[in-house]
């Protein structure tokens, strides 16, 4: 069977459990599926306010117009009933929700101010777990992870059994860094419900980060086949179509974002990544549209960096500094929304601005507990740039030895251990980089390839000398993210109990505590480009 045949028949199957689990009966005619509802009508479909609570209260995505309902109907009941602590809780989610949906930051302020406000009619996460775990969220959308999970731990402390409180401690738990907690979190998570859609996608996400890309292909096909909303199909979409770009393969990332782009027109995020597949496929005109196109839309400081590199790589240098300069003015507004861009700000200092100002930046973050894989590779980064190889190597390998396949991390590693004179890491880590996704940026992945060709080929009688003039630096076991508390500390220089320590490489199994399950393959596409008008 072709590919074609085979994608058509997958997406069959789909539309086949969709039938099914809507309770309506399908025959086949002329080749086209026709759906007969049967004698029972069921109840109605629910309103968009419906919808958007289902979606919110489960963390799921929502579209735009039916958040947009839901604010204006509790808007208007809040008026007339203002002690309403869940319709306060309700609110101040929404608000949150749209904040992402719109790339508003201003929708935050006014979130806290309705969760706090639930909380003050109904104190305490036993009594008001909604509004708390409302909290979490707010804290994750602005990046502050420490108290996202604060809030959300007292929720989980609270009412164990509540599965929606666990992709939000997931998210916090990524952002800290501390994946065992995020993998334990997520063991539970299954456990409780194992086919939602949601869950499906979170799990999708951990395996990604873990490096396990087939597993994470797998739920992220399985968690579009339990989708019931276009948001949630889109959201899946991407998911599949961010893995392919991962795996090097833009043509198939153009393929799932345009289906994406199908089922949801408004889904900004996919937008985006077809511009990122189009500039890697050479169709820079295309893929700056798109972007411009996706930034009118939702003016998010991420896409005005990748749209200034794209126009750098280009020699646009005017166009790449008006995209630069409107990244510095969205998160000079996040930041007055209370929204943390520093690891985003670090990266353009780094690359198109001061480094030391970069390095200050996420040593700040580092003390606060934020020790993401990004959090060490923009640190060991920055210090590159900044002139320090020596001190940014440790970062450089904790970034890359936690599992996540990332060509920019590999490049990284690659640039700085060729500044240290340590020939075959540099370059066994700048083939990896190219071999993961030889397009992985406009303005990097030439760059890669010109540090490679200054490398040249390996000495006959292989390397001479396999650790280089590197400084040795002994890691020290990573200390537990302080308090929210520590998140005053001023910028310094980095002592020595900043330096990362390198977690052993986690074992390739698709459970997140370690249980050993039978690995799968990597799924076809669930739709094509056009059966996804379909859907």
């Amino acid at each position: 069977m072709n590919a074609k045949n085979t994608m058509n028949t997958q997406h069959m199957r789909h539309i086949k459990r969709a039938a099914l689990a809507a309770g309506v009966g399908a025959v086949l005619v002329a080749g086209v599926l026709v759906f007969v509802p049967d004698g029972d009508q069921g109840p109605p479909e629910p309103g968009p306010e419906a919808r958007a609570r289902a979606a919110v209260g489960a963390g799921s995505p929502a579209s735009l117009p039916d958040v947009a309902a839901l604010i204006r109907d509790r808007e208007a009941w809040l008026r007339k009933n203002p002690e309403d602590a869940e319709s306060w809780a309700v609110l101040g989610a929404a608000y949150v929700e749209r904040g992402g949906l719109r790339a508003d930051t201003a929708y935050y302020p006014k979130a806290e101010q309705a969760l706090r406000r639930s909380l003050k009619v109904t104190p305490g996460e036993r009594r008001n777990p909604a509004a708390t775990a409302g909290l979490a969220s707010l804290a994750n959308a602005r990046h502050d992870y420490a108290a996202a999970r604060k809030w959300g731990e007292a929720v989980r402390k609270a009412d164990p059994a509540r599965w929606a409180t666990y992709p939000v401690l997931i998210e916090a738990y990524s952002g800290l860094g501390d994946y065992p907690a995020a993998g334990k979190a997520l063991d539970k998570l299954r456990a409780l419900r194992p086919d939602n859609p949601r869950v499906l996608s979170v799990s999708s996400a951990v395996y990604r980060d873990r490096g396990w890309r087939e597993d994470a292909a797998a739920k992220a096909d399985e968690a579009f086949t339990e989708a019931g909303t276009p948001a949630e199909k889109a959201g899946a979409l991407h998911a599949l179509a961010g893995l392919a770009w991962d795996r090097g393969e833009p043509k198939e990332a153009l393929r799932y974002y345009d289906a994406a782009l199908k089922i949801s027109r408004d889904h900004h995020q996919s937008l985006a990544g077809r511009a990122r597949a189009l500039a890697a496929l050479d169709r820079a005109d295309e893929a700056g549209q798109d972007y411009q196109a996706a930034i009118a839309e939702r003016p998010l400081p991420e896409y005005a960096l990748e749209l200034g590199e794209l126009y750098e790589s280009q020699g646009l240098d005017g166009d790449a500094r008006s995209q630069y300069a409107l990244l510095r003015d969205r998160t000079a507004r996040a930041r007055v929304d209370g929204v943390n861009e520093e690891l985003l700000l670090a990266r353009f200092e780094s690359d198109h601005g001061n480094p030391r100002a970069a390095v200050d930046r996420l040593e700040a973050e580092w003390r606060r507990g934020h020790r993401s894989m990004q959090m060490s590779d923009a640190l060991g980064w920055a210090l590159f740039k900044a002139g320090e190889p020596a001190k940014a190597l440790p970062y450089a390998k904790r970034a890359t030895e936690q599992g996540m396949r990332s060509a920019l991390f590999s490049y990284h590693r690659g640039e700085i251990e060729r500044a240290l004179e340590m020939d075959s890491p540099a370059r066994r880590h700048l083939e990896e980089a190219l071999r993961t996704n030889p397009r992985f940026s406009p303005l990097l992945a030439p760059k890669a390839r010109a540090a490679l060709d200054a490398l040249g080929e390996l000495p006959d009688g292989g390397p001479k000398d396999m650790h280089g003039n590197g400084e040795y630096t002994p890691l020290s076991p990573a200390p537990s993210a302080p308090s929210s508390a520590s998140s005053s500390s001023s910028p310094s220089s980095a002592p020595s109990s900043v330096a990362p320590s390198v977690p052993a490489t986690p074992s390739a199994v698709p459970s997140a505590s370690g249980t050993p399950s039978k690995p799968v393959s990597t799924p076809t596409p669930p739709v094509s480009t056009q059966s996804a008008a379909r859907n």
